[in-house]
Order: C-alpha cells, then sequence, then structure tokens
C-alpha cells in the first residue's frame, strides 16, 4: 500500500514538472516579430509633380473709364453675360467743374469784364469801317460818273476801285473780330462755372453728357471692382469681362527644379476641384522666367508658372470659375508594364538599396537596384520579382534571419 500511494506521488510530481517546464518553454520561447507586409507588383506607374494650381480665363477684358468723368452706380452682377458691342455696362459723365476760390472767380470776372471792353472796341471798330466803305463806295460812283463825262482820268477810277475795297476788307476784319470777341466773352464766363452750377454748365453747352461704356467682348461679368458712382480718371478700371465656357485654364506655380522636368505637351491630371470625378488636362507653355516668393515658413523659393488647358469637354467641368483653387498632377514619367515595390519598403544598405524579403516567416536581405521613385512606389530593375512580399517600414532592430509574421489589423 505504501509502495503504491509512493507510485502515485511520483507520477503527480512528475507529470507537475512536465507542465511548469512545458509553461515556462512556452512563455520564454521567442515569438516572431510582428511586421507589415506589402508585395511587389506589376502594373502602370507614373511620376507626377503634385501642385496647388488656380483656373483664370486666358482673355480676361478690363474695362476702364475712356475719359476723366463721374462713373454712374453700375447695374450689372458678376456673372451676367454680355455681348460684344452691344450690351451697356456702365454710363458715366462729365466730370463737375471744380470749385473757385476767391482769387480764382475774381481773374474770371476780370477776363469777362476785359472781354466784354474788347467787344465793345471791335464794334466800334465795325462802325468806322463801315463809314469808310460808304464813303470810298460814294467816291467810286461819283467817280465813275465823272469818267463817263470825261472830266476824270481812268487812273482816278482805278484808285477809287482800290480805295472801296480796302474798305471793304476792313469791314469784314472787323465783323471777323466781333466774332473772336464774342467767342473769348464764352470762353472767360466758362471758367466761371462751379461744381454747383449745373444748370449755368447746361445752359453754356445744352448737350447730352451721358456716355455709355459697351462690352468689349462676348461672355460674363468675372467681377466689378467699382460699383458705387465715383469721380475716376482716364483708364480706372470698371469690370473684368471674359468667356468662362471656352477660355478658362490653370495656372500652377512649380518649383524651378520642378519646371525643368515638365515640358509642353505633358499629361495632366487635375483633381480636388470640387467634382466627382478628376478632370484631364495638358501642359501649354511654361514660362521662361522665375518669380522669387516665400513660403509659409520664410523659406525664399524660386518659382516658375506653367499653364495647362482642359481636356476634358466643357461640360466636365461647369462648376469651375475664374480664380478656382484645384490640385494639377502633372505626369512626367509613366511606363505601363513597370515591376512595382512599395517605397516604404526601401532602405540603404552599403551604399545600395535593399529590401527584407519574407521566406518562410524569415526575414531575408535583398539589394536591388531601383530606377524611378515617386515617393510611393519605386520602378524595380532587378533583385525582386512579382509576388514577392516585402517588409514595410523595417525597423533598425529588424536583421536577416528574424522569423517575421504579418501583423493583423481588426
Amino acid at each position: 500500500m505504501a509502495k503504491a500511494k509512493k507510485r502515485s506521488r511520483l507520477i503527480l510530481t512528475t507529470v507537475t514538472v512536465l507542465l511548469v517546464a512545458g509553461a515556462l518553454t512556452a512563455a520564454f520561447w521567442p515569438k516572431p516579430t510582428l511586421v507589415d507586409i506589402g508585395a511587389v507588383s506589376r502594373g502602370t506607374m507614373q511620376l507626377t509633380i503634385d501642385e496647388e494650381g488656380r483656373t483664370r480665363v486666358r482673355d480676361a477684358y478690363i474695362v476702364s473709364t475712356p475719359v476723366a468723368g463721374q462713373l454712374q452706380r453700375v447695374g450689372v452682377q458678376p456673372g451676367d453675360p454680355v455681348v460684344r458691342g452691344e450690351t451697356v455696362v456702365a454710363h458715366m459723365r462729365p466730370t463737375n467743374p471744380a470749385a473757385l476760390d476767391v482769387r480764382t472767380r475774381e481773374q474770371a470776372l476780370a477776363a469777362v469784364a476785359a472781354a466784354r471792353a474788347a467787344l465793345r472796341v471791335a464794334r466800334a471798330d465795325l462802325n468806322a469801317s463801315i463809314a469808310n466803305r460808304d464813303l470810298a463806295q460814294s467816291e467810286l460812283a461819283r467817280t465813275e460818273q465823272l469818267v463817263e463825262r470825261g472830266i476824270a482820268s481812268d487812273a482816278a477810277l482805278e484808285r477809287a476801285r482800290q480805295t472801296a475795297r480796302v474798305m471793304q476788307a476792313s469791314v469784314d476784319t472787323a465783323e471777323a473780330a466781333i466774332a473772336m470777341r464774342e467767342a473769348e466773352i464764352q470762353n472767360a464766363q466758362s471758367q466761371l462755372i462751379g461744381f454747383d452750377d449745373r444748370g449755368l454748365a447746361v445752359a453754356v453747352e445744352p448737350t447730352s453728357d451721358d456716355i455709355p461704356l459697351y462690352a468689349p467682348a462676348d461672355g460674363r461679368i468675372l467681377r466689378v471692382i467699382q460699383q458705387s458712382e465715383t469721380s475716376l480718371p482716364a483708364g480706372a478700371p470698371i469690370m473684368e469681362i471674359g468667356n468662362i465656357a471656352s477660355d478658362l485654364e490653370v495656372v500652377v506655380r512649380l518649383l524651378s527644379t520642378d519646371a525643368v522636368q515638365v515640358s509642353v505637351g505633358d499629361p495632366v491630371i487635375i483633381a480636388d476641384w470640387g467634382g466627382a470625378a478628376e478632370l484631364a488636362g495638358e501642359v501649354t507653355r511654361v514660362d521662361p522666367f522665375g518669380i522669387t516668393q516665400f513660403s509659409a515658413l520664410g523659406v525664399e523659393e524660386q518659382r516658375v508658372d506653367a499653364v495647362i488647358a482642359f481636356a476634358s469637354p466643357a461640360e466636365a467641368y461647369s462648376g469651375l470659375g475664374h480664380g478656382y483653387r484645384v490640385e494639377a498632377r502633372i505626369i512626367v514619367w509613366q511606363a505601363e508594364e513597370a515591376l512595382i515595390v512599395p517605397a516604404s519598403a526601401l532602405f540603404r544598405s552599403r551604399d545600395s538599396w535593399a529590401v527584407f524579403v519574407v521566406a518562410d516567416g524569415v526575414a531575408e536581405l535583398r539589394r536591388v537596384t531601383i530606377g524611378v521613385n515617386n515617393g510611393i512606389e519605386a520602378e524595380v530593375v532587378s533583385g525582386l520579382s512579382q509576388g514577392e512580399r516585402v517588409i514595410l517600414y523595417p525597423s533598425s532592430g529588424l536583421s536577416e534571419g528574424m522569423r517575421v509574421a504579418e501583423r493583423v489589423i481588426n
């Protein structure tokens, strides 16, 4: 009986020790490192230059004041359609006369008085010229009678005729002087017209003072720069007109280091413009002149404008207008059947690119040759095959030969 109890106690102890040893072994057995895993695939790869852009009307027209004057309140609103040469977009009036100070008014009054005095002198000269003309004509008539009787000579007749013609010319000169003096009076009186003498100005020159401004092109009103009634100098902008339906384009301000990679004709993907689908475009011009700008962090940058034309039909972007924000992705390189590896799997090892390939749950270091890298995906030239699995975001503690397992995100 004692031997049986001793044997059972031994068996129980042995089982307990084995269970504890198994638990300790399971607890301290090396576990595989959890990693993120991606696959090497084959497909279309693009290298793009992404930049924010603005839409604009290619041929925008600024309606400005043709002369200095009083702009009437503008009645048109942004978005209103206009027809070239038919739609009146604004009205102007001549500028009101300036206010007169005391000295200027006194000088103008003195000029009016002098002009009136000169007119009286001219009229007196006219009366004298008329009297001389009448006397000369009477002398001519008497000389002609004397010549017919043979009393006066022909020479006396010629002198009488000359004197009559001279006296007639003197009358014409006096009449012209009167007309000139009357004009001087009107000129002197106009100097007295002030901004509060509109009635006098109309009486002096009773003509229509409305100056209509017509639309210079077909399209729509893009913006009204000056809407309220005000006095403006010649050439002051009033509004901007353009044709959004046919002249809309995108302007992207690129870094100069990116602009040298862009060529005319490069395809463009226009995204984040507010519509459901992306739009197609094409680079039509890269400016040869760079502009110095400062970024939001105060870094000095050289920027170059690139102009993009829409390749999609106008109906696809009918909601866009002048000055809207868009995101442009300019495709500078593209391959249809490229071998692609996620760029997050790459790291530098001994002056070359390398990845960790997962084979039978073990990390294997593999050096690779990389072509184009757009920051998200990289083109594999050699070192990998389609379908192989690589470790993404490899940590510094990961080494070749370590057991790994894919991290599962619930």
